[in-house]
Formats: structure tokens, C-alpha cells, sequence
């Protein structure tokens, strides 16, 4: 049982419901941001970058578990070098000071970017089978989905090197229900072709939270990745149809019936327990 978590990235959207739900459970919190906003639950509020040694060294102060939050979300608003550069050295100096530090357990925010399909040039980009899995490969040709896949393979050097255990979360598109969910769906009824890319999937920021807290939970060492999202999708369209219109020619692989998301969460239910329960009403 963990007792104190390291935070990156608390100030946003996800870390704040982070910091939220381990407030809830009583478990304490040191938070790491690039600026403090002055009103996070948190014990210990470090500022500074994730890559900086030092600065990750005085955000551990007492932890005994990671969340690793703290990235660039896109590659549309930075240099393609700052976005792979910034996220990449980020995930390397947080897992290596908590390893260094005797921490063993971490989670590490990933992203369903790391197939490729939401960034890519391609006009229209189909994945290689679906549902898609953890095993699909990827067509990544974007500098932030490199980073992804760059920092899940960091995240299996460090659970060898360091004993670790290292779980990436691949989160697809995160909100709360109430304004960035609604919006989401709202706009992907009126134009599904624009939710292609993502397989109009989703997951409610509260669920985003305690997915990264039940990766706490497993045991290492070992890294292991996980794919993400609530059963169903933001849109109120058969998936079957959707797929038939906007991925023709990908094998699916079993029925998705009704509005079944066309992403297999297996093993997110098998390893962490974990099947999301903040569904949007579409």
C-alpha cells in the first residue's frame, strides 16, 4: 500500500483528479508543475521542469510511488524537437530518480497516440485490425507518438534496471462529463468522420485518476502497458457502421455490437482491475 505519491503534472487536468481521488483514500501527495497555480491539495508543491534531476530529486521527498503525468499532449503547438526531447528526457529522469531513490512502483501516463492514427499525415488512416490492442503494430510518424513509444520502452529498461514496476496507462481522449466529454460528442454526432482517427473513444477524467492509482498496485518488477477507455463510445452511431464507413477495408476481429468501443481493454481489466464507470449519456 502506498502511502505518499509523487505527481507530475498535477496542475492538469488529470493530475488534478489525481490529486483529488488519493486526498479521498488519504494517501498523500508531493505534486510536481512547471508553474504553481496555487491551489492543489497537495503536501509538497515543487516547481520546475520533469527533466531536471534536481528538481525531480526535491519533488520525491518522502514518496514511495510515482505518477508520471507531466508531457507536451500534442505535436501541433511545439517544435517537433521540444515535443520528443521535452517528453522523452521527462519520463527518463523521473523513473530514473525514483529508482535511484528505492521507489518501486510507478505509473506512467501513455497514450492511445502511440499507434499513430491520431497524428499521422496520412488523410485517413486505418488501423491494422481491429479492436485495437496493446500487440497492434503502430504507424507512428509524428514526433509525439515517438515519444510515446520511447518512453514505454524507457519504462521497460527501468523496471529491469531498477526492480521496478512500471505500468503505461495509453489514454485516449480524457474529460470531465459535464463540459469536455459533452462538447467531444456534441461535435463528433455532427461530423463522425472528425472522430476516425480515434475510434470516437473516450475515458471520464475521474476514471483516467483511479486507473493510474490501481497501477500502483501491481506488483514488479515488470513493465506493462494497457489500453484505456470507457465500453462505449461518444457517439450515438453503431460502431459496426461507423467502421464499415471509415475503416472499410480493416479485419475486425470479433462482433462490436451496438456502440462498443473498438478498443480491447482486456488488459486493463485482467492487470488492474479496472473498467471505467463515469459514462457519458449519448
Amino acid at each position: 500500500m502506498v502511502t505518499r505519491v509523487m505527481v507530475t503534472g498535477a496542475a492538469g487536468r488529470i493530475g488534478r483528479a489525481v490529486l483529488a481521488l488519493l486526498a479521498e483514500r488519504g494517501i498523500e501527495t508531493n505534486a510536481l508543475v512547471l508553474e504553481d497555480p496555487g491551489d492543489l491539495t497537495a503536501r509538497l508543491v515543487i516547481t520546475g521542469d520533469a527533466a531536471d534531476p534536481k528538481t525531480v530529486r526535491a519533488a520525491l521527498d518522502g514518496a514511495d510511488a510515482v505518477i508520471h503525468l507531466a508531457a507536451i499532449p500534442s505535436p501541433l503547438h511545439h517544435g517537433a524537437g521540444e515535443v520528443f526531447g521535452g517528453n522523452t528526457l521527462a519520463t527518463f529522469t523521473v523513473l530514473e530518480e525514483a529508482g535511484r531513490a528505492g521507489i518501486r512502483r510507478a505509473a506512467l501516463a501513455s497514450s492511445f497516440g502511440v499507434t499513430g492514427l491520431p497524428w499521422t499525415d496520412e488523410p485517413h488512416p486505418h488501423p491494422a485490425y481491429l479492436p485495437v490492442d496493446e500487440a497492434m503494430p503502430a504507424q507512428v510518424a509524428d514526433a509525439y507518438g515517438l515519444s510515446k513509444q520511447t518512453d514505454e520502452l524507457t519504462a521497460r529498461t527501468m523496471a529491469r534496471c531498477h526492480h521496478m514496476s512500471v505500468i503505461c496507462l495509453r489514454y485516449p481522449f480524457v474529460g470531465g462529463i459535464d463540459e469536455r466529454l459533452r462538447a467531444r460528442a456534441d461535435q463528433l454526432t455532427a461530423d463522425p468522420a472528425a472522430g476516425a482517427r480515434e475510434l470516437w473513444t473516450y475515458l471520464e477524467v475521474r476514471d483516467a485518476a483511479r486507473a493510474a492509482l490501481l497501477a500502483l498496485g501491481v506488483p514488479g518488477p515488470g513493465a506493462h502497458t494497457v489500453h484505456l477507455c470507457a465500453p462505449e463510445t461518444l457517439v450515438p452511431f453503431p460502431t459496426e457502421e461507423l467502421l464499415r464507413r471509415y475503416h472499410p477495408a480493416t479485419p475486425l476481429r470479433r462482433p462490436l455490437p451496438g456502440r462498443t468501443a473498438p478498443i480491447d481493454t482486456t488488459a486493463a481489466r485482467r492487470l488492474l482491475g479496472f473498467t471505467a464507470g463515469h459514462l457519458l449519456d449519448v
